[in-house]
């Protein structure tokens, strides 16, 4: 298993320039072909339709859910998360505090959606991807101002810090293996360095996003566990602070 490791790391700084050049002018092109015609619109419009949408065994909508800038109020609330909320005594990220706004404010059973949160490729979108692509929309052009006036944020951004260098699994890896350098690559895939503000910004901006590699929406949180050897999300906050 070791030698797998070996590999991955000769492959980062082995790819020929001009080969990984060619590599982002196909997806430059992929990508300009959409223009601003994303596939991700669909699956916003599905989540605004939920978001106003009665459900529940109390059968209301979530339109009086707070994500942080009081209740109902979307605009630029996805560039202020995760952040902490008074009313759970923790710090929550946008996805878990949808569960928690179905749970409390519709009486929703959410068993299913803690269960398969996130859609495999050629299945419909899951209830948490739509309504987080919609809010996610609706911070568009804003700066991320994630908070860190509270005790608990600044603990969860030190959590994230040490999950984000924590070297685990049959290769001892951590998320700072491929992401604390600039101008590396996996074969012709370029990683961001995502301990730098350049890189964590040009990262974290694009997320939620549909990925041209794997056809359906992805959340930030449902791309974590691609990463080898750690899928802890909470390294995700100490990089959306770094931006």
């Amino acid at each position: 298993m070791k030698i797998f490791g070996y590999i991955l790391i000769t492959l980062i700084a082995s790819v020929p320039p001009h080969l990984a050049k060619a590599e982002e002018d196909i997806f430059a092109e992929y990508r300009a072909m959409f223009g601003d015609d994303s596939p991700a619109v669909l699956v916003e419009m599905d989540g605004e339709a939920l978001w106003s949408a009665p459900g529940g065994e109390k059968n209301v909508s979530l339109e009086t859910c707070d994500l942080g800038l009081g209740p109902g109020v979307v605009d630029g609330a996805y560039a202020q998360l995760p952040r902490y909320f008074s009313d759970t005594d923790k710090v929550m990220d946008l996805e878990t505090r949808l569960l928690w706004c179905m749970e409390t404010i519709q009486g929703m059973d959410t068993f299913e959606l803690h269960d398969r949160p996130f859609s495999e490729q050629g299945s419909a979108q899951t209830a948490l991807e739509q309504l987080s692509a919609f809010i996610a929309a609706r911070s568009n052009g804003v700066q991320i101002n994630v908070p860190q006036g509270h005790p608990k944020e600044v603990e969860a951004f030190e959590s994230g810090r040490r999950l984000f260098n924590f070297r685990a699994g049959p290769h001892d890896f951590s998320c700072a293996t491929c992401h604390s350098q600039d101008g590396k690559r996996i074969r012709l895939q370029s990683l961001l360095q995502l301990n730098d503000p350049k890189g964590a910004k040009q990262s974290f901006s694009t997320w939620p996003a549909y990925r041209i590699s794997q056809g359906p929406f992805e959340l930030l949180n449902g791309e974590w566990p691609t990463a080898p050897d750690n899928k802890d999300s909470r390294a995700g906050l100490w990089i959306r602070v770094c931006n």
